[in-house]
């Protein structure tokens, strides 16, 4: 008989984490949720990854429609982040097909997908595919069923996660659907978390896509632990056209409701910056609200 790893329960026993180290959470979704999680681990003594189940493009977006299971593309992702990535089953995981009917899956989606259909539950497909990965960490949903996201965008309703990632314009509206609420293992998290991360990513499609589920913030409000936002390095040609890093936290907070302050953690290091975008940087002469401070990183480009 197969023994399944207990959905829910922290990897805290792996030789690779810091018994003496924080317990971190990140809040997010796609890479840079992905490399918060990987850098955790080099310092945490717990590391848990929140994701978005706003995702609806590429391979995320098929199974997500042809199998009634959550968006798998950026779990996969913070599951890979949190390996060993000279394992031949994580390089099974990141494999993409490329042609035939499958072309444009990645393998690992297709697992986690398979996982789920076996088991009748994804977040315990979730903890298998992160036990057989050797995961140094877990991966959440923030919360459990698959939500479609729509934004209000110069007046125009955008609808879709990928959709809106494209368009050029003012956010004023962020929504999603159907009405739900916080995965339960998400706020203990959160309650016993030491650090909580937010970004760097997509600032409506992946950070605000899991703080406007209702009961993040209210977790976010009440833990003890040390609030940090990561800014972005430059803007996206989208849904963060022209914005500057204040802007960005300024966002974050109206559209979040969130009231309690934290860190702002702003790139000054020489990077060059591709064309049709701007770098992202805040300092504490842009104005912060009350009780947010910055803190100078040097990203590594």
């Amino acid at each position: 008989m197969i023994r399944w790893p207990t959905k829910g329960a922290p990897a805290t026993s792996s030789p690779l984490l810091r018994h003496d180290g924080p317990r971190v959470v990140a809040i997010g979704g796609g890479h840079g949720l992905a490399m918060v999680v990987a850098a955790a681990s080099e310092y945490a003594s717990q590391v848990t990854g929140v994701v978005t189940v706003a995702d609806d493009g590429g391979s995320s977006g098929r199974l997500t429609t042809a199998m009634d299971i959550l968006p798998p593309g950026d779990m996969r992702r913070g599951l890979l982040a949190l390996s060993p990535s000279d394992s031949v089953l994580a390089r099974l995981f990141d494999y993409r097909f490329i042609d035939t009917d499958v072309a444009g899956h990645s393998l690992g989606n297709l697992i986690l997908a398979a996982l789920t259909d076996m088991l009748g539950d994804f977040e315990l497909a979730l903890a298998v595919a992160a036990d057989l990965l050797g995961a140094n960490g877990r991966i959440l949903p923030v919360c459990t069923e698959s939500l479609d996201l729509a934004a209000l965008i110069d007046g125009e309703v955008v609808e879709g996660q990928a959709a809106i990632t494209d368009v050029r314009g003012a956010i004023t509206q962020l929504v999603l659907r159907p009405p739900s609420k916080v995965n339960p293992e998400v706020v203990a998290a959160i309650d016993q978390a030491d650090q909580i991360v937010l970004g760097p990513g997509s600032l409506f499609t992946s950070v605000l896509s899991c703080l406007v589920v209702p009961g993040v913030v209210a977790a976010l409000e009440r833990a003890t632990g040390q609030l940090v936002y990561v800014l972005n390095l430059v803007t996206q040609d989208g849904e963060t056209w022209e914005m500057t890093g204040a802007d960005h936290l300024n966002a974050l907070i109206e559209f979040s409701g969130l009231r309690r302050g934290g860190t702002v953690l702003s790139n000054q290091a020489g990077m060059r910056v591709p064309d049709g975008v701007e770098a992202v940087a805040c300092g504490e002469d842009d104005g912060l609200p009350s009780g947010w401070s910055v803190e100078i990183g040097r990203a590594h480009v």
